[in-house]
């Protein structure tokens, strides 16, 4: 007997049980989330007097900082600057001249007439752009005077990114070694400020007293490396008159 389906029958497909699970588990994702809203809320009700607090402390920390940066950062930056122009005078004078230059770098380092010298500005002003400028003068200033310890000490607080005075200042603290008869930390400094910037007119420079150091202290291949350097790299460069008499001693000293 043949089978028929009744009118208006329809058999409940597959697509039909998904959407009844999916609207099942949608309902689920729903509640969970008003669930931890809820407890969110709760939570948030519970701690607002430590919320606020630490809120409180952040916003009071950073008006705080900007206004040390604007009312004492600043006006400190440009005291110092203008005490700074003073001292800096004596030091551009004394590199200019010859004569009386121990007496222009000691007035730049003590000042004079009632006025700051670098040592002052470095002490009074520290943290600022000018006590930092006034760090290397100092330094400058002692290896000028032959007081090695004390331009050492200057010139290893003096911190830059400049690529000329960067390398000159760890290249003097190697020098004011080398004088102190330390060769093994004047080499050390040597190197760093090879390291800090290669450029045509302290690489060199440095790339000869390292090699000169290296030598005094019997290291020979390292020192035939850098007299090398110049002669290839720094043909042009003042450092290379005389390189391969270098290079000779390096190559022949035992």
């Amino acid at each position: 007997m043949a089978t028929y389906k009744k009118r208006g029958y329809k058999p409940k497909g597959k697509g039909e049980e998904q959407g009844n699970v999916t609207d099942s588990t949608t309902a689920e994702v729903f509640s969970t989330l008003d669930s931890s809203a809820s407890k969110t809320e709760q939570w948030v009700a519970r701690n607002q007097t430590y919320i606020l607090g630490v809120i409180g402390v952040v916003a009071v920390a950073v008006l705080a900082f900007l206004g040390y940066q604007q009312f004492i950062q600043e006006p400190r930056e440009a005291s110092a600057s203008n005490e700074l122009f003073y001292p800096l005078q004596y030091f551009s004078q004394a590199q200019q001249t010859a004569t009386q230059a121990d007496s222009l770098y000691t007035l730049a380092l003590e000042g004079a007439e009632g006025k700051y010298g670098l040592l002052d500005i470095a002490d009074e002003y520290s943290g600022t752009k000018a006590a930092n400028l006034a760090r290397y003068a100092a330094g400058i200033s002692y290896m000028k005077l032959n007081q090695y310890r004390e331009a050492i000490s200057y010139l290893e607080d003096f911190k830059t990114d400049d690529a000329m005075l960067g390398p000159i200042s760890l290249g003097n603290i190697g020098d004011a070694f080398m004088q102190l008869g330390q060769q093994s930390d004047a080499l050390g400094y040597y190197e760093r400020a090879l390291s800090a910037d290669a450029n045509g007119f302290t690489t060199p420079l440095y790339l000869q007293k390292a090699g000169i150091a290296a030598l005094e202290l019997g290291q020979r291949e390292k020192a035939l490396e850098y007299f090398s350097r110049i002669k290839e790299d720094y043909p042009n460069s003042a450092q290379a008159t005389g390189v391969d008499a270098l290079i000779g001693m390096a190559q022949t000293a035992e």
